[in-house]
């Protein structure tokens, strides 16, 4: 009898968890969400080897050879030849801005000097900025050419084929010469730290006041939504500054890792992505019920952020899909901001488009976090009874 007590107790005690789990619905969501959510991305969207890369032609030189070059670049798989800029400053202007990872250039006695026996080269600059992206291609790209002028090294040129020096290989490794891992994670840290801390910061803004009971006080002050969304933001946006500012300062003083852009516009890039993640941490707050669904909701969102951003694992080599995801984070474009004022020396033109994503991004969720705020207090100012 007190053994059947006991197991009837205990299975009392599962029931009320349990009708407790069904009414929380947002919390069972995201239990069930989040391992879905890991597996998609390591599964598919994760892809340490991209290929495909965009890769802009400056070729001088029209010849059956040249020609047996660029395909055996293009057989590596790993550029394909979007861009053909008129001009070598053209094609820098591509690498500088990101749109291409590598500038293939050959000159326009190529061919000539090499029916000579001369000293003749292919030129590539990469942008090694992430060296991860840089190093598989670039190791690649000398055994297939000269694999491939075996065939077109014959009769008069039959003495070069399989020399190694037949064609001098030149690499670039621009704006990270040695390939330091360091170069690129620090600026991703900047902003993969201040996503975490300001969205879960104030992700618990609302859902503080409504579990303590303070809610009514807020009910009762003359404001309007966007003021206390304003007014609960400032401190933690101040926050935010200085996370910021202490990032950069340790990241000179340790890795010496300068701003090699316009100081200015990494300080407009970087108030702008904290306004972004507090806007989207408020907006997490309306939704939620409590602090333990706002920091759940949290962490679904800074999963996705962290993956898909461009920070630990190359962007390129995403499936489009994962791109388009990617590409609406904030995270993505203040990396790509960083990066470029950090380590490229980049100027207004060259990130004026990550800059306009951060804004529109801004706007779309502000105007969500203010919406749900109405609802928010809609729902709390209801009497109850």
């Amino acid at each position: 009898m007190p053994l059947r007590s006991v197991w009837r107790r205990i299975a009392a005690v599962v029931i009320k968890e349990l009708l407790v789990l069904r009414r929380d619905r947002l919390g069972f969501a995201l239990l069930f969400g989040m391992p879905v959510l890991e597996l998609l991305l390591f599964g598919y969207a994760i892809n340490t080897d991209p290929r495909h890369l965009p890769t802009a032609l400056v070729v001088a030189d029209q010849s059956r050879i040249t020609r047996t070059v660029l395909a055996a670049l293009s057989n590596t798989g790993y550029m394909d030849f979007a861009y053909r800029p008129a001009t070598e400053s053209e094609a820098n202007a591509l690498l500088q801005r990101g749109t291409v990872q590598f500038v293939v250039k050959i000159p326009s006695d190529f061919t000539r000097r090499l029916v000579r026996g001369e000293h003749t080269q292919v030129l590539i600059d990469a942008d090694a900025t992430d060296p991860m992206t840089a190093a598989n291609p670039l190791a690649a790209a000398g055994p297939a050419i000269e694999q491939a002028l075996k065939r077109d090294l014959v009769g008069p040129l039959e003495s070069l084929s399989g020399r190694e020096d037949a064609v001098d290989l030149v690499l670039h490794r621009r704006y990270n010469p040695e390939g330091e891992t360091r170069l690129n994670i620090v600026p991703g840290l900047l902003a993969v730290i201040l996503s975490v801390t300001m969205v879960l910061m104030t992700a618990l803004a609302v859902t503080r006041e409504r579990e303590r009971g303070t809610m009514e006080s807020l009910l009762a002050m003359p404001v309007r939504p966007f003021e206390v969304m304003i007014g609960k933001i400032t401190p933690y946006f101040a926050v935010g500054a200085l996370q910021a500012a202490a990032i950069l300062v340790l990241s000179w003083q340790l890795f010496d890792i300068r701003i090699e852009g316009n100081p200015g516009l990494l300080i407009l890039g970087t108030a702008l992505f904290i306004t972004v993640n507090l806007a989207i941490g408020f907006t997490i707050s309306t939704l939620a019920e409590n602090q333990l669904q706002a920091m759940q909701a949290a962490f679904f969102i800074l999963l996705p952020t962290i993956l898909l951003s461009g920070f630990m694992f190359p962007f390129r080599g995403m499936p489009l899909w994962a791109q388009w995801l990617g590409e609406m984070l904030p995270a993505t474009h203040f990396i790509r901001t960083a990066r470029a004022l950090m380590l490229k020396a980049a100027d207004f033109d060259d990130i004026a488009a990550e800059l306009a994503a951060l804004a529109v991004i801004l706007i779309v969720v502000s105007a969500l976090a203010i919406s749900r705020y109405r609802l928010t207090l809609d729902a709390s100012a209801k009497p109850v009874g």
